[in-house]
């Protein structure tokens, strides 16, 4: 065992488990105030809500978004100039072959830094806050209030944290959608952010930052709460015997079929925000009103949208699969599962 503690800590950053720390168990008595279990407080452990814990749902979301949406840059690609050139862009075969007999093989991966930084910084937001705010929300609630009203938690929760990630996304997402869509422009961040900002100014970079919170914070409400709700139910319904009964693989498996069931009703909802950051974007001066002049508004919920179904699904899948498989690497349980109670303070998560 205290071999298999070093080996792990070896590879994961310091921060996640800092010699300073002390995972003694508390032994003073305290009402329980949330609905969530305390994972063990053994020594190399990471204790639940303490800073560790918080850290590593942080660097869990930045694998889990980055990697993913850096490796779904193509088909993100094709989404994006079907959304602005509908004409040229007629299907998802055709866009990719258009990108290949135009731009090659290596053009079906321009704008992968930026996807890569901007959607690492918002995973890091968007997973570390949300532990943060589903824990606040539910001890300002209390614990039989968090119980009864545990997916409004989950919505809220999801939206505080949404609109801190979009913040952190949205220059990033700015300057990758104009490298996407005009040819050109730039070869990537390095230079398309300097060009960006003496075009348009430093501000010019968040011009799309309403339309992607209208984007994200539905997308981010309906990825966590169906997430959690579809995972119980999969553990109530679907699985003959209780989650914590259930192999490492078993749980992870059904984190990545909740994420991309979740997925599909994600991309349903967010579609419309996703059109008009494509189109805001990709025009100087631009407004909301042009988009929904030029596209229609039956345009703006359906063009482009089996795709992003596709491509929303696998990857909202991958994403709670990552993130899950990272949380069981540090110790920490899989997300969702068992309905939740209000447990005693001796309680302790099973991994």
């Amino acid at each position: 065992m205290v071999m298999e503690n070093s080996r792990r800590q070896s590879l994961l950053p310091s921060f996640l488990y800092s010699p300073t720390c002390s995972f003694t168990p508390k032994t003073t008595n305290v009402q329980p105030s949330s609905f969530l279990i305390p994972a063990p407080s053994e020594p190399g452990k990471i204790e639940m809500y303490s800073p560790q814990f918080y850290a590593a749902c942080t660097f869990g979301g930045i694998l889990s978004c980055g990697l993913t949406h850096m490796a779904v840059t193509p088909l993100d690609l094709v989404k994006c100039n079907m959304q602005i050139d509908p004409a040229k862009y007629k299907s998802i075969s055709s866009g990719f072959g258009v990108l290949l007999k135009e731009q090659g093989a290596r053009g079906f991966f321009r704008g992968w830094v930026p996807t890569l930084l901007g959607y690492s910084a918002q995973g890091a937001c968007k997973f570390g806050f949300y532990e943060f705010f589903k824990k606040y929300y539910s001890d300002l609630a209390g614990a039989e209030n968090a119980v009864k009203y545990k997916t409004l938690i989950y919505l809220a929760g999801s939206a505080s944290a949404e609109v801190i990630a979009d913040i952190a996304l949205c220059p990033f997402e700015a300057v990758k959608v104009r490298v996407q869509t005009q040819p050109g422009f730039a070869r990537g961040l390095s230079d398309g952010m300097p060009k960006f900002v003496r075009a348009e100014g430093t501000m010019g970079l968040y011009k799309g930052l309403v339309p992607l919170w209208g984007r994200q914070i539905p997308y981010t409400m309906m990825k966590f709460a169906s997430f959690e709700t579809i995972v119980e139910l999969i553990y109530k319904h679907a699985v003959p015997k209780p989650k914590n009964e259930c192999s490492k693989p078993t749980q992870l498996g059904i984190s990545f079929a909740g994420g991309y069931i979740a997925g599909v009703f994600c991309a349903i909802v967010s579609h419309p925000a996703d059109n008009l950051v494509s189109f805001l974007n990709n025009a100087k001066g631009a407004t909301v009103g042009d988009a929904v002049k030029k596209m229609g508004v039956l345009g703006l919920f359906t063009r482009g949208l089996p795709l992003r179904i596709v491509m929303i699904g696998t990857l909202t899948g991958a994403q709670w699969g990552i993130y899950d498989a990272f949380k069981v690497f540090v110790g920490l349980p899989t997300t969702g599962g068992a309905p939740p109670v209000a447990p005693a303070d001796s309680e302790v998560a099973k991994v």
